[in-house]
C-alpha cells in the first residue's frame, strides 16, 4: 500500500487520516485474519495476542500524532536498596566531584567532613582550591526553598545525569560507641563513628567508609565496617597494563603478511603496507620490531591505519655514530625508538617511562639541545618538576624562581655536564663557551606559575611528572601553543606524592589518554644504561 506523503515543511504533522491508515496497514500485516475494510479501521487483537509493550496502540485514534525527537535514555536505577558510602573528607579534597561518581549508590556526608572541609578552603595549594570547588558543588545542590535533607537530595539536580543516587547530611548527634583506648574528639574516629551508628539504624542496608587514608581504612575494617579506598581516579586497575608503546612481531611475520604486502621507499625510509590479523591490534606511532636470528631485524613504526591496512615506516638508526644527536647515540633498541620519537617535529607530546638510569632525561635534553641550536626548530628549552622532596622538607629557598629551583635541577645539572664533556677538542675555554651558550638556551620554571600562560614555539620538558595529579598534567599540556613540543619523564615506581599510585598518577593518565594520537607517542624504556651498580641495585633492592 502506498505511503502517505512527508511533510512539505519542517515540524509539519501528518493528518489524522494519514495515522490511521499507517496504523492500520502495521496492524494487517500482523493479523492472521486480515479485514476486508482494513485500510480505515484498525484491527484489534485477541486478548491472548495482545503484545506485552504496545505504546502505539494507547494513542488515541482521531488524534494527530506528534513526532518528538528521541531523548538520550537515562540509566535505570536498578531495584533494591542502594549501598550508602559515607565519605572521607580527603577524599573531596582529592576529587571535588567524587560525590557524582558513584552511579546509582547513595552518599553521605559526616558533620565533621563539612567542618574539615571548611577549615582547608584557605590557601592556594591544590588541596584548598579542591576544597573550595566541593564546598561549591554542594552549595549547588543545598540551595532551593523546597530542600528536606531527611529525603536526601538528588545528585542529578544540577545536571549530573550520570549519578542516580543521593546526597544526604548529617542532621543530629548520633551514638558513637567505639572501643575506650580511641579518642572521642579525634575526627576520624568520629568519621568512624558515624558509620557505626548508621550500620545499627539500617542493617539491611550496605555502608561502606570511603577514605584516601591507608589507616583510615585499616582502624575500620579492626572495628568490623567495610572500608574502600576512593578507585574511580586510577587509570588502571594494575600498572602492569600500561600502554608500553612497544609490539614484538610474531617469528611468521613475513610469512603471513608477505603474500599481500606493498612496499616502497621514499626519503629514506621503506614503507610496508601490511593487511592481516595483526592491523586491530596496532595502534598510531606504535613501535614493532622483528628480531630473528640469521636474519636482518626489522624496527618500524606505525605511521597509518586505514580500514584493515597499516603502514609501518623504518626508523633512523641513531646507534650509529654519525646519527649522533648532540654527541649521544642510543644504547638499545628502546632508547632509539625514543629518539626517533624526539626528533620526529610532527610528534607533539611525548611520554618516557622506565626505571632510573635508562637515559630519559640525557636523551631529552640532547634532543632538545640539537632542535634548538642547530635546527633552530625551536626557540628555547623550559624544564619544570614537581617540587615534592624524597625526605624532610629543607625549608624556604632564596633567590629568584629559577635560583629556587636549582636544588630540584640536579638531574638537569648532570646531563649539562655529561653532554658538556662530549666535545673535547674544543678546549677548556670552548667547552666553557658552550656551556655558557646551553645554559642561555635554558629556562627552569615552576610549575606554581604556570596557570595561564602559553608556550610558543618551545620545547618543553616535565621531569618527575609520575608525582603529577591528572588535574595538574591537564593544566600543564593545555599551555602548549603552536609550534611547541611537551616531553614527559617519569618512573611510575618512584612515586613520593600522597595519595597518587601507579594507577592515578596523571602520567599514566596522559599515556593511556593519548595513545593512537597521530601526534604524539610513548616509550617505555626497560634497560638501564647508567652503570653496572645502579642497574643491578634497580634490580636486587
Amino acid at each position: 500500500m502506498p505511503l502517505p506523503k512527508p511533510p512539505a515543511s519542517k515540524a509539519s504533522l501528518l493528518s489524522a487520516t494519514d495515522y490511521e491508515t499507517q496504523a492500520a496497514a502495521r496492524t494487517a500485516k500482523r493479523s492472521l485474519q486480515p479485514s476486508a475494510d482494513s485500510s480505515r479501521e484498525p484491527l484489534a487483537l485477541k486478548p491472548a495476542e495482545a503484545p506485552v509493550s504496545a505504546p502505539r496502540q494507547e494513542t488515541k485514534i482521531g488524534k494527530p500524532a506528534v513526532l518528538a525527537p528521541e531523548a538520550k535514555p537515562r540509566p535505570i536505577r536498578p531495584a533494591g536498596p542502594a549501598r550508602l558510602f559515607v565519605l572521607d573528607t580527603n577524599v573531596l579534597m582529592h576529587d571535588p566531584l567524587c560525590l557524582f561518581r558513584f552511579e546509582e549508590h547513595d552518599v553521605f556526608l559526616p558533620m565533621i567532613t563539612l567542618e574539615e572541609l571548611d577549615s582547608h578552603k584557605r590557601g592556594m595549594s591544590e588541596v584548598a582550591r579542591n576544597a573550595r570547588q566541593a564546598s561549591r558543588e554542594l552549595d549547588a545542590l543545598a540551595s532551593g526553598s523546597d530542600l528536606n535533607p531527611k529525603d536526601g537530595i538528588a545528585l542529578s539536580k544540577t545536571g549530573k545525569r550520570e549519578a542516580l543516587g543521593r546526597l544526604y547530611f548529617q542532621e543530629t548527634l548520633l551514638e558513637v560507641k567505639l572501643p575506650a583506648g580511641l579518642p572521642q574528639g579525634k575526627a576520624d574516629n568520629q568519621i568512624l563513628g558515624v558509620v557505626k551508628s548508621l550500620r545499627e539504624q539500617q542493617p539491611g542496608r550496605d555502608i561502606v567508609l570511603v577514605s584516601k587514608d591507608i589507616n583510615m581504612r585499616v582502624k575500620a575494617r579492626a572495628l568490623g565496617l567495610p572500608a574502600e579506598d576512593y578507585q574511580n581516579d586510577k587509570t588502571l586497575d594494575d600498572g602492569d597494563l600500561l600502554y608500553t608503546g612497544l609490539l614484538p612481531l610474531p617469528a611468521d611475520f613475513w610469512e603471513r603478511h608477505g603474500k599481500t604486502m606493498e612496499s616502497w621507499s621514499q626519503g629514506g625510509h621503506t614503507y610496508y603496507r601490511i593487511a592481516g590479523p595483526l592491523v586491530p591490534a596496532l595502534m598510531i606511532n606504535q613501535f614493532v620490531f622483528l628480531e630473528s636470528p640469521g636474519a636482518a631485524p626489522l624496527y618500524a613504526r606505525v605511521t597509518e591505519i586505514t580500514g584493515k591496512t597499516a603502514v609501518l615506516k623504518t626508523l633512523k638508526d641513531y646507534t650509529h655514530a654519525k646519527n649522533a644527536v648532540w654527541g649521544v647515540t642510543a644504547r638499545n633498541r628502546e632508547q632509539n625508538f625514543a629518539l626517533n620519537l624526539l626528533m620526529d617535529p610532527e610528534v607533539d607530546f611525548i611520554t618516557l617511562t622506565g626505571t632510573a638510569g635508562t637515559g630519559k632525561t640525557l636523551m631529552t635534553l640532547a634532543s632538545g639541545l640539537s632542535q634548538v641550536l642547530d635546527d633552530r626548530r625551536y626557540t628555547e628549552i623550559i624544564v619544570t618538576r614537581v617540587t615534592v622532596p624524597l625526605g624532610e622538607d629543607i625549608g624556604f629557598l632564596p633567590g629568584t624562581e629559577e635560583e629556587k629551583m636549582g636544588p630540584w635541577m640536579g638531574a638537569l645539572d648532570d646531563n649539562l655536564e655529561v653532554l658538556a664533556r662530549g666535545d673535547s677538542s674544543a678546549g677548556e675555554w670552548g667547552r666553557a663557551a658552550t656551556q655558557d651558550l646551553v645554559r642561555s638556551k635554558i629556562r627552569i620554571k615552576s610549575l606554581n606559575f604556570m596557570r595561564g600562560r602559553t608556550f610558543l614555539n618551545k620545547f618543553v620538558i616535565i621531569d618527575e611528572a609520575q608525582n603529577l595529579t591528572p588535574k595538574q598534567m591537564k593544566t600543564l599540556i593545555t599551555r602548549a601553543g603552536p609550534g611547541t613540543k611537551i616531553v614527559c619523564l617519569g618512573n611510575l615506581a618512584q612515586i613520593d606524592t600522597p595519595y597518587l599510585s601507579e594507577g592515578s598518577s596523571g602520567l599514566t593518565f596522559a599515556v593511556d589518554r593519548f595513545k593512537g594520537w597521530p601526534h604524539s607517542g610513548h616509550v617505555t624504556l626497560a634497560r638501564g644504561e647508567r652503570s653496572r651498580l645502579a642497574d643491578y641495585a634497580s634490580d636486587v633492592l
